[in-house]
């Protein structure tokens, strides 16, 4: 025997469907893997972005998009690898700190180029060996040494001398 449901509970049940099926198709782009664009460069990486880090990077210092073979880019791409080798940090996060860094400068009227930042504290990184380093902590490091006046290479020196313990929980 099939029971009919009174008028009032189907009226009740039709928005939920529509409901469920809104979600659906929510959850559905929600689970979009990654965008990229070759006409425009976002403010940020986001996780999601598909966007190659070393590109962006290149193409925000350049002020414009540049090819994936430009070799700006590819130089780019080179400095973002080694620092990367010694950073905890993914390159997408290298890449959105390093401008960071690189407009935390500017508001102090200085400036750098984001690989001579990339090269200077990769190399630091790198002198610590298989203990890796938090980039964003060594970019405040680095932005409040030159906010005490010294240039690029006084402030990586600084830097290098200071870091010669590994994070916590590790033995020298």
């Amino acid at each position: 025997m099939r029971r009919w449901l009174p008028l009032p509970a189907l009226t009740l049940l039709v928005p939920l469907a529509a409901c469920d099926r809104g979600e659906e198709e929510a959850r559905r782009d929600e689970t979009v893997v990654a965008r990229t664009s070759e006409t425009e460069l976002p403010a940020w990486l986001s996780h999601k972005d598909g966007t190659d880090p070393a590109r962006w990077l290149a193409g925000r210092e350049a002020g414009h998009p540049l090819a994936n073979d430009a070799p700006p880019v590819q130089a780019m791409r080179a400095s973002l690898a080694r620092a990367a080798e010694g950073f905890i940090e993914d390159r997408r996060m290298i890449a959105n700190r390093t401008v960071q860094l690189g407009e935390m400068l500017a508001e102090t009227g200085t400036s750098e180029s984001y690989r001579d930042l990339l090269d200077g504290l990769g190399r630091i990184a790198a002198a610590r060996g298989r203990h890796k380093s938090l980039y964003g902590e060594m970019c405040q490091h680095y932005v409040n040494i030159r906010n005490r006046g010294l240039g690029h290479e006084a402030a990586l020196a600084e830097l290098a001398e200071n870091e010669v313990r590994p994070l916590t929980g590790s033995a020298p």
